[in-house]
């Protein structure tokens, strides 16, 4: 026999055991499936429903998207639904129209892999992970509106991905309307002359192709060739945050090159300052905050030329008042200026043929000429990631390029380097370098023996001699030094008076202006694979490229012979992508009416990121059904329009992973902020409140080899030293997971002890937004807390309600009534597991009070525990008598006549030292207080006539008395 099935428990037949529990859960999940129990109803629609229902505060409450991975789950993966289930069922009961859903994100490399591996259809292996994970949820009792449910691969919904990408690739964002409009608005502006074309001609001057070109410089979704970070290992490009610090690829860990390719790309940056802005006003960690304000990366500067020869470089800088102290150059490698395509040798037209004289050995890199220099360290930066390429602890390296520049304000010459610390992606690709005051432009200094000049008057007792310092000297909180030419001082000013002046100057010679840059790229949009959406895009001949109209859509993806995209030896950066969907060329090349008569077109072959079909899923919850637009607006108005405290809309809780932290969020927060421009939808933000839910972790065991063992295996010998089939292993927290052969499934807990104490367990085991180390072996405290709840309303042996028709004593109501006090705020404030002990706490005063339990006092248990443990508390409800399902009762409220204490103690003291303590009225005066210690008999013995000098009162806690 199992630990839930004793002995004892066959002489009880009715008692609450796992048998039992899988009989009660099964029927209830039945009967809540069959009732439509969690079915929220719309204000109009297909999912139109009760009216009353709709006239009550609404709660949209959602769960980050899940993949539907062929594991399934363990018990780690349902902690964030769980509990958005209990705080969406404490909702309901506390009059709300909750929706709460749950969809798949579906698309995405595993699957593509697998059918790689194996031959299989990505989706059908995907349909079948998502019904087993369908299984596995249901069997947790969750409340999901079942109607709502989605999954991105379904052609139903990558129709409006593709749209919501239309709607983007034909809009601009107008910087007078700080707002996306549509590409049509722009078109006038062109062809009425109101906005000039680049070179000046007239609109009706310029080809199909000069047009397009364009637009494309405007459109919020554009294709260019620009830097992307290819990976051969995986035969695809990969977005920056898909790149690990050591320049390989998250998935695969496959090295990442530097290559220049034709990608589609998001225009996010447009939207930078909104998305700062609108921060602010959403109910978000404090660190999320942080980190995508940091992700954008704000600042305010100047853009400054230095001539060289008939060219410039132009650098963006936030501390142009330091610029008597730019004693060299840098550039990014991929810098126009010194790596131009139109040399055949890969360097631009800058590079001189030969070393000036005198140049310095160290900054040639051992090479002949400067063309061999800047071509070889070209081809060495190109293999690195720009999160490698940054890193602070790195060796600086980098080359002279053979050319100098000139500082526009002390006229001098100064030498100009590429090294890859320096991003194209990042301002304009080039710095000024002033080594005396930025830490890595010292440490490049040093390495190259380049001149330093100290213009920030240090503060921290050092000279102003950079050769005798060890590290540079950076402070905003200084005065300039140092900074005087022919025309201009910043000598004595502070630094934000001298950024003020020196721009002031700089902007009065056309040499200079203030601006803002941001770190924030746009947003690269394309992948060389076949399992993703595919682009409702095609191309003339001349290449120019056309949205598919919305007649079109869906533009489901062609069936093909090879899903892999081709992968190349993971170490061979001089290679193309070549995608699967390419090797359909009926599909690829398409004669197509597109409104002026048939034409022959290609089809874009790259297919969307794995982000896409996330970036909206929210709005696709809400009118699931509907076939002929994104979301009716009155149903997106009702469930996340603004409101009171909600001022840009958004769904009324998220809980996710804090991993998510800038890619989807930021992604989500673009596209709804476009939609809203364009008039699609009220809200500006998806998510108004969010919440992170920390992670269950488990005990990694490896062998002497390093090698992962089974943990269930492993035995614990001498305190704390462990074996795995007689060989000692080492143990470590980390991640629960198949591959580390830790992971334990809710399936077996179910079957040992049944969903609901899965459920409370996993709520028990402390604050939902910390980690917390799984343990099997505590889950029985749950399972053993639903026994007592169980013996407290129902006989074991007879089955029977056991409950009485009696006023309960006081004692009990006081207990009652501060247990719905307590798990009131709890529920509300997702403190899940401070109100299963509350639950707990009451259960026990039962429990111990040994007699049958009053009627109104089990009702209000059940209820209390209904948005832990649903099923029980369904079970017991209708024991109870009643004929409603428990999810839709009211919630308990507390009467607080019996939440304040009867009495209270209060600590009498005499130099410190406890004398007494008396039970007092919580509401009792200080004076009052004073009068009754001085009387206690007790404090009379102690004082022993002694005078009193000073009384403390602490009414009604403490009383301190200091005697003469």
């Amino acid at each position: 026999m199992s630990e839930t099935t004793t002995a004892a428990e066959v002489a009880a037949p009715h008692r609450y055991t796992a048998a039992l529990a899988a009989d009660i859960e099964a029927r209830w999940q039945d009967f809540w499936e069959e009732q439509g129990t969690y079915e929220a109803p719309n204000p109009k629609g297909d999912l139109a429903g009760d009216a009353e229902l709709v006239a009550r505060p609404k709660k949209f409450i959602m769960d980050m998207f899940p993949y539907p991975s062929g594991a399934g789950l363990h018990v780690g993966h349902p902690l964030g639904f769980i509990a958005t289930d209990v705080y969406a069922r404490h909702q309901r009961m506390t009059g709300h129209n909750v929706l709460h859903t749950l969809g798949f994100d579906a698309f995405g490399l595993p699957a593509e892999q697998y059918a790689v591996q194996t031959g299989t259809h990505p989706r059908v292996s995907t349909e079948a992970n998502i019904v087993n994970m369908r299984r596995q949820l249901r069997r947790l009792g969750l409340g999901h509106d079942q109607r709502r449910s989605v999954e991105t691969i379904d052609p139903a919904y990558y129709k409006w991905t593709q749209w919501i990408f239309l709607q983007i690739f034909n809009s601009w964002y107008d910087p007078e309307a700080d707002a996306a409009r549509p590409i049509d608005t722009l078109v006038a502006q062109f062809e009425a002359g109101t906005r000039q074309t680049p070179d000046g001609r007239s609109w009706s001057e310029l080809s199909d192709v000069e047009r397009a070109n364009v637009l494309g410089e405007y459109r919020l979704a554009y294709a260019s060739d620009a830097p992307v970070n290819w990976c051969p290992g995986l035969g695809t490009v990969l977005a920056n945050e898909e790149v690990t610090a050591d320049g390989r690829s998250e998935r695969g860990n496959y090295p990442v090159f530097k290559a220049k390719l034709r990608q589609w790309n998001m225009r996010i940056t447009a939207y930078a300052d909104r998305l700062l802005r609108d921060l602010d006003a959403l109910d978000w960690p404090d660190a999320i905050k942080l980190q995508q304000r940091n992700w954008i990366g704000r600042s305010e500067g100047a853009r400054v030329d230095f001539p060289v020869g008939d060219e410039k470089i132009t650098v963006f800088t936030t501390r142009q008042d330091t610029l008597f102290g730019a004693t060299y150059m840098v550039l990014a490698p991929e810098h126009p200026l010194i790596a131009g395509a139109e040399d055949g040798d890969g360097t631009g037209s800058l590079v001189p043929d030969a070393w000036p004289e005198g140049t310095h050995e160290v900054w040639t890199g051992g090479h002949a000429t400067p063309a061999e220099a800047v071509a070889a360290y070209r081809k060495q930066a190109a293999s690195k990631s720009d999160v490698e390429r940054q890193a602070e602890a790195k060796d600086k390296t980098g080359v002279f390029t053979g050319v100098h520049a000139t500082n526009p304000v002390s006229g001098e010459q100064v030498p100009v380097f590429i090294a890859d610390y320096v991003l194209m992606g990042y301002g304009t690709g080039a710095i000024m370098a002033v080594p005396a005051h930025d830490t890595r432009d010292f440490a490049f200094a040093r390495a190259f023996e380049l001149p330093m000049r100290c213009v920030v008057e240090p503060t921290d007792g050092r000279d102003t001699d950079p050769a005798t310092w060890d590290d540079a000297f950076a402070s905003y909180d200084a005065k300039i030094v140092n900074s005087a030419g022919s025309d201009i001082s910043l000598d004595g000013l502070g630094v934000t008076e001298a950024k003020a002046k020196i721009t002031e100057w700089l902007a009065a010679r056309g040499i200079g202006e203030g601006t803002v840059n941001y770190r924030l790229r746009d947003w690269l949009f394309s992948r060389q694979r076949y399992w993703g959406e595919p682009f409702p895009i095609v191309y003339d001949e001349a290449g120019v490229a056309h949205a598919l109209p919305e007649s079109m859509l869906p533009l489901e993806l062609p069936e093909v012979e090879d899903y892999s995209p081709r992968t190349f030896d993971a170490d061979d950066a001089d290679t193309q992508p070549e995608t699967p969907l390419s090797r359909n060329e009926d599909w690829v090349n398409v004669t197509l009416d597109l409104g002026d008569g048939p034409k022959r077109y290609r089809r874009e072959t790259n297919t969307m990121p794995n982000w896409a079909g996330s970036c909206w899923y929210e709005l696709r919850y809400l009118d699931p059904t509907n076939a002929d637009k994104l979301v009716d607006p009155d149903v997106e108005q009702y469930w996340m329009g603004p409101r009171e405290g909600q001022p840009h809309g958004g769904v009324d809780l998220y809980v996710g992973g804090a991993e998510h932290a800038v890619l989807h969020l930021l992604y989500a927060r673009f596209w709804s902020k476009v939609l809203h421009d364009l008039g699609h939808v009220s809200s500006a933000e998806p998510f108004h409140k969010l919440y992170n839910q920390g992670m269950i972790q488990a005990y990694v065991y490896r062998d002497s080899r390093g090698i992962a063992v089974p943990a269930a295996e492993v035995e614990e010998h001498d305190g704390g030293v462990f074996y795995y089939e007689g060989g000692k292993v080492s143990r470590l927290l980390g991640k629960m997971g198949k591959s580390l052969k830790n992971a334990v499934t809710p399936d077996e807990i179910c079957a040992e002890y049944g969903a609901d104490t899965l459920r409370l367990y996993e709520m028990a085991m402390g604050p939902l937004d910390v980690s917390r180390p799984w343990d099997t072996r505590a889950v029985v405290g749950q399972y053993r807390l639903l026994q007592r709840l169980w013996r407290n309303v129902v006989d074991e042996a007879t089955g029977e309600v056991t409950v009485v028709d009696t006023e309960p004593d006081d004692a009990t109501l006081r207990a009652l009534h501060k247990a719905i006090d307590g798990v009131a705020q709890d529920m509300a404030n997702l403190r899940f597991n401070t109100a299963i002990a509350k639950v707990t706490e009451l259960n026990n005063h039962l429990t111990k009070a040994a007699g049958p339990v009053s009627r109104t006092v089990a009702e209000q248990l059940v209820l209390l525990i209904a948005p832990l443990a649903p099923h029980i508390a369904e079970e017991l409800w209708r024991r109870l008598g009643h004929t409603g399902s428990v999810v839709h009762a009211d919630f308990p409220v507390a009467d607080p006549a019996y939440v304040v204490d009867e009495t209270v103690t209060c600590v009498v003291q005499i130099k410190g030292k406890v004398k007494a303590r008396l039970e007092v009225a919580p509401s009792i005066s200080d004076a009052d207080l004073e009068a009754a210690a001085l009387a206690e008999p007790a404090v009379v013995a102690a004082l022993n006539g002694a005078g009193i000098r000073k009384v403390i009162v602490r009414a009604p806690k403490l009383v301190n008395i200091v005697p003469a």
